[in-house]
């Protein structure tokens, strides 16, 4: 089916971070599938930014901490520095964010990232966070069955959800429990005996913090009892139990009906997602596929899909920055602004990680919106002083908003009518401003 230019840029506010009436048009040139699957086949599986070295070679605490000799200055010193670590790889992200010719790519990192939770305030060592960030964007679009069982023997992984203190004789349920829960299954499709048979399995995993920081298996701390796991008994290993989830129906169901309230609407359809939960498992689990279903369904294309999700954080910064060329010195400062409306890069605030769609909206949380969005509007460089009235001239680079016509600048800003009518009169920097400033910026 043939697409117009609010539907190219739908899609591409949707699967990106929006883009320029030139983005637009080029997609709006094709067919719905074709500009779908040209969107599907430019996705990366590395980032083009170079993290920051002192990341890569940092100590690991285990490593840092235990040195002998080391007084409470000095261990204070060490975790100061992982702290600063940590921030310059929440700005890497978000050069990296900034600068990819793939934006899909970046929002299915995020995605990843959200929903196989860790952070740096429970792991405490950014190298780890930075190779599982590596790990999302390889797995982006490929196959779910080989990211859930990467993402189950990630150091990362194993340190945030106690992994590494499941012995044979005291398991630790954590990464069973999450698992079943917020990984694959979702609540009411496996019990509580489920969930500690299922721990036994997994005993034995751990990060050989003293080593590299890889992963292991200690066979003397591993059950190799039998087990009873979502009806089936065996003496299973930590791989067997990632398998029988795979298994289960609820697992293709449960992660079509996640990314359906990404990318779609808040209210995922039960029979469709039936009917593409089945496709997901006779592919294999490959996301692309998936996701391609996902984008094709007619709910995507209503009228009233427009506009009908909030903008996460990520989204609003990412998007204003690339869409209308404001300056940013300085990456890591995305880091706070990012903080301070609700997203903090490599630290969700737990395990579910950040609920999204209308609870990234508060009256606070939408005042730092606001704030936010004024200095990038006024003072140039984000991170710089806010001037009076900057104008036009804080988005140089973005020419196309003086040479297009003011229809489709608006066209290009607001995913449906601005809540508060443009001021007859108005020039094109008071157009803009305007519409930035409307609540239905904040929508995509």
């Amino acid at each position: 089916m043939p697409m117009n230019f609010q539907d190219a840029r739908h899609l591409l506010s949707r699967t990106g971070f929006g883009g320029t009436p030139a983005d637009i048009r080029e997609l709006a040139r094709m067919d719905r599938e074709a500009a779908i699957d040209r969107l599907l086949a430019g996705v990366g599986r590395t980032a083009r930014t170079s993290p920051p070295s002192q990341v890569l070679n940092a100590l690991p605490p285990a490593e840092g901490m235990k040195a002998k000799g080391l007084s409470v200055e000095q261990k204070q010193a060490f975790r100061q520095e992982r702290r600063e670590e940590a921030f310059e790889l929440k700005g890497w992200w978000y050069q990296e964010l900034l600068t990819t010719p793939s934006l899909l790519t970046e929002r299915m990192t995020l995605f990843w990232h959200n929903h196989f939770t860790s952070s740096f305030h429970k792991v405490k060592w950014p190298a780890l966070l930075y190779h599982q960030n590596v790990l999302f964007r390889h797995h982006a679009l490929g196959s779910f069955r080989d990211l859930l069982f990467q993402i189950a023997k990630d150091p990362a992984m194993v340190l945030y959800l106690d992994t590494q203190s499941n012995h044979r004789d005291h398991p630790n349920e954590n990464f069973a429990r999450e698992l079943f829960e917020l990984f694959t299954l979702g609540e009411g499709y496996y019990t509580e005996t489920d969930i500690k048979e299922a721990a036994r399995a997994f005993t034995g995993w751990h990060v050989a913090l003293h080593h590299g920081g890889g992963f292991a298996f200690n066979r003397r701390q591993h059950d190799s009892g039998v087990k009873h796991v979502l009806g089936k008994t065996g003496a299973f290993g930590g791989e067997d139990i990632l398998a029988i989830a795979l298994d289960q129906p609820a697992c293709a169901r449960y992660i079509t009906a996640k990314l359906w309230r990404e990318f779609v609407s808040d209210e995922p359809d039960a029979r469709e997602v039936e009917r593409l939960a089945a496709d997901f498992r006779n592919t294999g689990y490959q996301i692309a596929p998936l996701l391609r279903g996902l984008l094709t369904l007619p709910q995507f294309w209503t009228p009233e899909a427009r506009g009908a999700l909030v903008k996460s954080p990520v989204e609003l910064l990412v998007g204003a920055i690339r869409l209308l060329n404001l300056p940013i010195k300085d990456p890591t400062m995305l880091a706070k602004y990012g903080k301070r409306l609700g997203q903090d890069l490599f630290d969700p605030p737990n395990v579910k990680g950040w609920p999204g769609g209308t609870r990234w909206i508060t009256s606070a949380t939408l005042l730092n919106r606001w704030q936010l969005l004024q200095r990038g509007l006024r003072g140039g460089d984000m991170g710089g002083p806010m001037h009076t009235h900057a104008g036009l001239g804080a988005m140089h680079g973005a020419t196309w908003i003086v040479e297009e016509e003011a229809e489709t600048v608006q066209a290009v800003l607001a995913p449906v009518p601005p809540v508060n009518p443009i001021p007859i009169g108005a020039d094109r920097w008071q157009m803009v401003h305007h519409l930035v400033m409307d609540p239905v910026f904040q929508l995509k």
